[in-house]
């Protein structure tokens, strides 16, 4: 685990921020993989990325700061805005990249729900190599396992300001993991045509699934009625999704929106 990778004189290159670069681009490549393999949006995938990556930000920050740290910040407003200062929610990174997305989409008039099933196997991807900056960082760490086995995190990282040389479990690492399995199922369920949007909703209920059942493991996030925001969010995306399911399946199919192609070999 290490947050300072180099310097480059005064300048601190952190590993957070290198790997978090990294899962982008490579979310990037895996989108514009998949919208030229569907024939359609590859032009529009790196624009759409900006939008994406924007409302990321924001809404990563804006997440943090309401619902995970706000008894902290409500007494600190001038370090609201210090995004590099404090930490930032992947759950609100997501919400505001699809707000940026689908601004994107609907400035450009491309069907939202068509272009959100070609890209979240991208999404989920650069998500598990984001967490990899997690665990280099010593955040989004497990609470302690109670025996002799666990991640150990080194001085001068937050888990070990929170628990000292105590074994954590490796929830950020388990999480990663999910996530591959994640890509690795929507890869299999987009071998068959479903309803427009379908694979976008099963990308949010899986990952919200995992990320649910993670969280009880956590020991980084205060709880509210016996579960962490990041709990309440996932129990929320999940329900919302279903709806979601319901009704795509019953409505009318859109002008410039198509059914999810099975992958050509």
């Amino acid at each position: 685990m290490h947050v300072i990778l180099f310097h480059i004189g005064s300048f601190e290159v952190r590993s957070y921020g290198v790997v978090v670069a990294l899962s982008i681009l490579l979310g990037l490549g895996v989108a514009t993989y998949f919208a030229r393999q569907a024939g359609r949006y590859v032009d529009h995938v790196s624009g759409m990325a900006i939008y994406a990556v924007i409302g990321a930000i924001l809404g990563a920050r804006v997440w943090q700061v309401l619902f995970f740290d706000w008894s902290y910040y409500s007494e600190h407003l001038s370090e609201i805005f210090m995004i590099w200062n404090g930490g930032m929610s992947i759950q609100g990174g997501l919400v505001g990249g699809f707000v940026g997305g689908a601004l994107y989409t609907w400035r450009y008039k491309i069907p939202f729900w068509d272009f959100a099933d070609i890209v979240s196997p991208g999404i989920i991807l650069g998500q598990s190599v984001g967490r990899i900056a997690c665990l280099l960082n010593g955040d989004a760490f497990g609470s302690p396992t109670g025996g002799n086995f666990g991640l150990v995190y080194p001085p001068g990282t937050f888990a070990y300001d929170t628990y000292q040389s105590q074994p954590l479990w490796p929830a950020e690492v388990w999480e990663g993991q999910w996530d591959v399995v994640v890509f690795a199922l929507l890869l299999i369920l987009k071998q068959r045509s479903w309803p427009t949007g379908y694979i976008f909703l099963f990308y949010n209920i899986l990952y919200s699934t995992g990320r649910l059942l993670l969280e009880f493991l956590r020991g980084d996030t205060p709880r509210f009625a016996g579960l962490t925001a990041a709990q309440w969010t996932s129990l929320a995306v999940i329900a919302l999704s279903f709806i979601l399911l319901i009704y795509l399946r019953m409505r009318p199919a859109r002008r410039g929106e198509q059914s999810q192609e099975p992958l050509s070999s």
